[in-house]
């Protein structure tokens, strides 16, 4: 062989060496992920407080190879119908069985999958605790006596003032399907604006030593800020009337350990809610790497009520919410990782 030859054999040597340990320097996630750059079509609901389990989610899916456009802000509606349709992908804000009256729109075109919070949303009404012991106050059909409804009247109707649910939300169909079952329609008055706004305006007015009347659902920053037990109670009802789609889940309205709350377990009158993930049907066939990841992750209630509180005290710009989603997926690395290592186990 000549020098010449060997030389030029050398520099092929060389050069392959230096390919390949280019390529071994690509991580497995970079050169191999399920998602392979596909992109996924995400929503979210015009309440913000779980925006910061969504970011969660989304981290995991970007990190199983998935493109992850910008997010849709929608009204429940629109998104279930969005999603039936196949025009967006998933959203992880299902709340059911309070969500159940939306099955008729989205029917076997999408399903619920996995659990991000599992039985941990209560929801009911409240009163500020110092108004609710001056007058005896436990039950919501105490409404039904005039001199408790002029209590809460901010617009000089003889009517209580009720911060409830916009138009569209599960919760408005059955704050208001409540309020005539229970005789209160004439007595209550249902405060639709942004709930947001019209609730800062309560916790001002309760600031101010007003009384307050508010519907909410946990976690929310409302529970954070203005604490059952302490700050405000919960109602009873004295019997359970909800609408036929959620009849089978009666035996759900009576919660035990409730904080803020006279009785034990809690005849809170409306079910506690399972949070879920909900995505069209035809994606998840095509994604069985996603479809494992949704089966297996889950966000502690605890964890999202602190990060609720935090935005609640002005961390509550997008930036912001990333930074909350990233700083907890960093405290529980092992356990997000794993999350992602049973769903590129199924795509294989």
């Amino acid at each position: 062989m000549t020098s010449l030859i060997r030389w030029q054999l050398i520099a092929l040597v060389t050069l392959a060496t230096a390919v390949l340990g280019r390529l071994s320097a690509v991580e497995p996630s970079q050169a191999a992920e399920p998602g392979n750059d596909r992109e996924v079509r995400a929503a979210r609901p015009t309440w913000d407080t779980g925006y910061f389990y969504t970011e969660i989610y989304l981290e995991g899916l970007r990190q199983l190879g998935y493109k992850t456009a910008e997010v849709k802000t929608l009204d429940n509606p629109i998104f279930y119908q969005a999603v039936s349709q196949g025009d967006i992908d998933l959203w992880f804000d299902g709340y059911f069985p309070t969500h159940d009256e939306y099955k008729k729109i989205f029917g076997g075109k999408a399903r619920p999958i996995g659990y991000v919070i599992k039985g941990g949303s209560l929801q009911g009404y409240l009163v500020d605790k110092k108004t609710a012991d001056a007058n005896g106050i436990k039950y919501l059909e105490d409404f039904s006596r005039p001199e408790i409804a002029k209590l809460f009247d901010g617009q000089g109707t003889g009517n209580a003032d009720l911060v409830a649910c916009p138009p569209g939300w599960g919760c408005e169909l059955l704050v208001d399907y409540q309020l005539k079952a229970y005789g209160l329609d004439r007595a209550i008055h249902t405060i639709k604006a942004a709930y947001n706004v019209a609730m800062a305006d309560a916790v001002a007015r309760f600031k101010e030593g007003k009384p307050i009347f508010f519907y909410t659902w946990t976690p929310n920053w409302t529970v954070g800020l203005l604490k059952p037990g302490k700050d405000v109670v919960w109602l009873e009802t004295k019997s359970t009337k909800l609408p036929e789609s959620l009849k089978a889940y009666s035996n759900w309205t009576n919660v035990p350990n409730v904080e803020g709350c006279a009785s034990n377990p809690c005849h809170m009158g409306m079910p506690y809610s399972d949070i879920r993930p909900v995505a069209n049907e035809a994606f998840l066939a095509k994604n069985p790497a996603i479809v494992r990841f949704l089966e297996v992750a889950s966000i502690p209630f605890e964890d999202v009520l602190k990060q609720n509180a935090q935005m609640n005290a002005g961390q509550n710009k997008s930036d912001d919410i990333k930074r909350h989603a990233q700083e907890w997926i960093r405290s529980h690395q092992a356990q997000f990782d794993g999350w992602l290592s049973e769903g590129r186990n199924a795509a294989k």
